[in-house]
């Protein structure tokens, strides 16, 4: 919006005839309309002797900032050459830009064609700028300074507003609008990173030829050519002569990085499963696969359980018990090791700036574990994964590429690829705003075609006219919002629902979520890829074929705030029922997605009637994204969906322990409970710092309620995470006060409780330990607890014997404690209780030392935790030295 008002107007009308003051002001008047026409923009209104003036309705164009900053100042200008000539030097303007979002009423011509705060805080600019100036708000400022000079103007106090506003004020144009960036179908050949992709290519066949796994991060910014370099990596490894197993997989911005999809997405391709298969299909073709690639069945029935845990499908003889993650962790990495025995295996993760936690802790136990086989990890993230993740991509066999932009030369080659022939000044002043960066020229050459200035000629682009002024502005926004308002209003409609549905899309749900038929969706879907606004996957060994993204992740949100509030309310809803009937367990695979699109429904409009229902179901699908990541060993993101849904919920009363079958069936978790699940998930995770912030928080709950007991409980669960933590004396004292209250009527939160303070004191060598520990076993016995939960109570009782130097006594109580673990089927329960036996033994036996130090390593290997086996095997090493066999106990050490 751009105000322009006179100063000096009134004295000049009081001094001169009415009629020369007429023909004065509508002289202005054509000044205004002429210089507001010329550069795109339209007069909304004239008030006395101001002009009111938008940009961007009722299409949107390239630069519309810096057309309304030029116009400001040719405007100001004007004014003063024609007081000049009539003679009224004291005749000025002044004038303000302000850039925002407001209402559009389409088809309204002068009067009523926008209406917001923008609008009035357009109009408080332009009263605060000086005679002869032109102020621009920050928005402004920003979308313009590429080509236009600004200096700062200070705060000026606006009227309506709270708070002072920065101002600046526009001096003169530099030059062009600069250059943007989105990503679209053209292709030059690859230019510049001849020695990157020549790198890739060596340590890949490093890999398959020595048998060894690698991992490669290409780390750069966006648009510097990384997906460009995977792409071409994937072109090498098909045209060469032996097989190659090859997976991609895409961590997904949208849904706050559904937990280890990029994962799930790579292993539905190889075995052929696509997102909506109804579940008896996947788990068919879930068994197929595992007869194929698994030939040993005790391998197949161990790997198919824990694949079908990340899928969400079902497997053959999966009981539902819990699973570790390390335990997930190794059959997944079976999964691939089987694989990689037949063919190389190449896992390419693109977006990984996007992945959770447990996506990158899984690629880097692939990296641990992997023995003589060659598994190749292509890793391309942007630069934040750095920040988010430091130390990915160092370490054993693993390298990072880091991709700068391109040299002068090789932007000169590569626009000179994508329009040959263009006359060597057009192509220097492409390379010069593109600024090294690949995808910023073809952007450049993007808008070229979309204005018919660069057309196909005979199979390649071809220069056809004049691109006279390049206005290609350093504002996506704008460049994208005028490539959606080139299109017709279908199309662009499309777009928009296609927008709220994310990326990747199916054609049938963006028909369900638009409400038009499926031919006239695909028609328009046509008409968007061959616009290149959208892209479909044809890889044809994905499952996903035929689906559909936008071309560049910021078109998507341009396309989104075309639509109204309500409109985005109303499309949210759509999406989150389409994706609830089109998965199965009512989108629980989804479920982070599904929240995200009912809090944004929320967000759209947060006073309507329906507010508390649609809540309720964020909280309902949050709670199922949280009890699937839970089941597929992603704890981090378990623990995070949680407590988004106990944020969301209503800090009402307490669900304590009067919780109803029902309520928990249909995700009806109050604030409480869900804080106490996020604590416990977090504690999994080993973020002790959120455990104990989010029990707290359970426990303050339920205190305001006085449900103490449960509210005691929550006090355990704090204290254990202090414990993990080293903050013993804190640990203590909590747990002692909560024991005061589950010491009433002992159960089974009793029997936790009194284990977790005897462990503390037995390490800290209380004599309080021997009193605690044998309470804690005995209270177990009595209420008959978990065979896990005995074990541990076992192990901690044999523990204070052993810090007594009490061996026989020890021994006895880790076998029994092994065994019943081991029994149960619990082997990282049993493999510490062995561990803990071959210390006992190390001194007086060490023959049976090292059995049990041997048979822990092997309860720790089928349980996946990796520092269970490492101390194991060096208590084997410490066995061996004391039997004198110094060979063997080198080998294990080493080891």
């Amino acid at each position: 919006m751009l105000f322009c008002d006179l100063v000096g107007s009134t004295p000049l009308a009081e001094s001169r005839d009415p009629e020369a003051v007429r023909e004065l002001l509508s002289r202005y008047f054509e000044i205004a309309s002429t210089i507001i026409g010329r550069y795109g923009g339209a007069v909304e209104k004239f008030i006395g002797d101001a002009v009111m003036a938008v940009w961007g309705t009722p299409v949107a164009a390239e630069g519309d900032a810096e057309r309304a900053v030029r116009a400001g100042l040719d405007l100001v200008d004007a004014v003063a050459q024609l007081g000049s000539e009539a003679g009224a030097p004291e005749l000025a303007a002044r004038a303000g830009v302000v850039t925002g979002e407001v209402a559009v009423t389409i088809g309204a011509e002068r009067e009523g064609m926008v209406a917001g705060d923008a609008v009035n805080t357009a109009s408080r600019v332009q009263s605060a700028a000086p005679p002869g100036q032109l102020l621009v708000d920050l928005a402004t400022r920003r979308l313009a300074e590429a080509a236009v000079s600004f200096a700062d103007a200070g705060e000026h106090v606006l009227r309506g507003k709270a708070e002072p506003a920065p101002l600046w004020r526009a001096i003169r144009v530099l030059s062009a609008v600069g250059g943007a960036q989105r990503i679209d179908g053209l292709e030059a050949p690859l230019v510049g990173r001849d020695a990157e992709l020549r790198t890739v290519r060596e340590l890949f066949h490093a890999a398959a030829e020595r048998r060894v796994p690698r991992l490669v991060l290409v780390s750069g910014p966006a648009g510097v050519g990384k997906s460009r370099l995977g792409w071409e990596f994937e072109k090498y490894t098909d045209g060469l002569a032996g097989p190659v197993w090859w997976h991609r997989g895409r961590c997904l911005s949208y849904g706050d990085g559904v937990a280890l999809w990029a994962l799930a997405q790579m292993v539905r391709q190889r075995l052929e499963i696509a997102e909506d298969d109804p579940a008896e299909v996947a788990a068919a073709k879930l068994a197929a696969g595992l007869d194929r690639f698994v030939s040993d069945p005790a391998e197949r029935a161990y790997v198919g359980v824990r694949l079908g845990r990340l899928l969400g499908v079902t497997a053959e003889r999966d009981t539902g018990a819990t699973l570790t993650r390390d335990e997930l962790f190794a059959g997944w990495r079976l999964f691939f090791e089987r694989l990689a025995v037949q063919a190389p295996v190449v896992l390419l993760v693109e977006d990984a700036q996007y992945a959770d936690a447990g996506l990158l802790d899984f690629l880097d136990h692939l990296m641990d574990w992997v023995r003589e086989l060659p598994v190749f990890v292509l890793v391309l993230a942007r630069s934040e994964l750095g920040q988010a993740r430091p130390g990915m991509g160092a370490g054993r066999n693993r390298i990072t590429l880091t991709l700068d932009p391109l040299d002068a030369a090789s932007m000169d080659e590569l626009v000179e690829a994508l329009v040959p022939g263009m006359p060597a000044a057009v192509r220097a002043r492409i390379t010069a705003q593109a600024q090294g960066i690949p995808l910023f020229a073809v952007e450049t050459v993007r808008a070229l075609i979309d204005r018919d200035i660069v057309q196909p000629r005979d199979g390649v682009y071809q220069l056809v006219g004049d691109i006279g002024e390049l206005a290609v502005p350093d504002s996506l926004h704008a460049l994208l919002a005028a490539r959606l308002d080139a299109l017709d209003a279908a199309a662009r409609r499309l777009a928009a629902d296609a927008a709220v549905l994310g990326t990747p899309f199916s054609a049938e749900a963006l028909a369900a979520v638009s409400g038009q038929d499926e031919p006239t969706v695909r028609a328009g879907l046509a008409e968007l890829v061959r616009r290149e606004v959208l892209t479909v996957s044809a890889d044809p060994l994905s499952p996903e074929k035929g689906s559909y993204g936008f071309a560049q992740n910021m078109l998507r949100h341009v396309a989104y705030d075309t639509l109204s509030r309500r409109d985005r309310k109303a499309r949210h809803l759509a999406v989150a029922a389409h994706l609830r009937s089109a998965y199965a367990g009512e989108g629980e695979e989804v479920g982070d997605v599904i929240a995200r699109h009912y809090r944004d429904a929320l967000d759209a409009v947060p006073d309507d009637p329906d507010v508390a229902q649609i809540r309720d179901q964020a909280i309902s699908a949050l709670v199922r994204a949280a009890e699937r990541a839970a089941r597929a060993g992603a704890p981090a993101a378990a623990a995070a969906s949680y407590a988004s849904a106990a944020g969301l919920s209503s800090p009402g009363e307490p669900g304590g322990d009067e919780l109803a079958a029902d309520d928990q069936a249909a995700g009806h978790l109050p604030a409480d409970v869900l804080w106490e699940n996020a604590a416990d998930a977090a504690h999994i995770a080993a973020d002790f710092d959120r455990a104990v912030e989010y029990a707290d928080r359970a426990r303050e709950l339920r205190q305001q309620h006085g449900q103490v007991r449960a509210a005691a409980r929550a006090q355990a669960a704090a204290a254990n995470a202090l414990s993990q933590q080293g903050r013993l004396g804190e640990a203590r004292e909590q747990l002692t006060a909560a024991l005061e209250v589950l010491r009433v009527d002992p159960d089974a939160d009793t029997v936790t409780a009194l284990s977790r303070l005897a462990s503390l004191e037995v390490f800290a060598g209380s004599p309080e330990a021997d009193r605690l520990t044998a309470e804690a076993l005995a209270l177990g016995q009595a209420l008959g607890v978990p065979d896990a939960e005995l074990a541990n109570l076992l192990t901690v009782r044999g523990t204070w014997h052993r810090t007594k130097e009490r061996r026989a006594q020890a021994a006895a109580y880790f076998r029994e404690a092994a065994r019943i673990a081991a029994e149960a089927g619990h082997n990282t329960r049993a493999g510490v209780a062995l561990l803990n036996l071959a210390d006992a033994l190390a001194d007086s036996k060490p023959g049976a030392a090292a059995e049990a130090a041997r048979a822990a390593a092997a309860h720790g290997r089928q349980a996946g935790a990796r520092v269970l086996v490492a101390f194991a095997t060096a208590n084997l090493a410490q066995a061996l030295l004391m039997a004198g066999d110094w060979d063997a106990a080198d080998a294990e050490l080493t080891r």
